[in-house]
């Protein structure tokens, strides 16, 4: 029986993405997902419920919403379904999030 992995192995890369969680300086990987990124950085929660409990990407395919976070300013944004990108701005987030309102043509 063969104990031999099915997966790949990423190719090794001196290039890596700078970006900031938590006004933490973090380096990532390139084609990283922001989940991937924050479970590197730290492995801690990504979001916390109302009643403060914690809550960590799960699922890691956009299913169970677990991986809420705060994307260059976008609340609500499922950390596990968008790539890392030079410069973004990510913010763990605590409790219910209201949307951000998108500027209407009469207002």
């Amino acid at each position: 029986m063969s104990t031999a992995s099915r997966f790949k192995a990423r190719p090794s890369t001196n290039h890596f993405i700078s970006l900031t969680i938590d006004g933490q300086s973090v380096l990532a990987k390139p084609g990283d997902s922001v989940a991937a990124a924050m479970l590197a950085y730290s492995g801690d929660a990504m979001r916390h419920t109302v009643k403060g409990s914690p809550r960590a990407a799960y699922c890691m395919m956009g299913v169970c919403f677990d991986c809420l976070v705060e994307v260059d300013g976008y609340p609500n944004t499922q950390a596990c379904m968008v790539q890392v990108k030079e410069g973004m701005v990510i913010r763990r987030q605590q409790g219910l999030r209201k949307l951000k309102k998108e500027p209407t043509g009469g207002e």
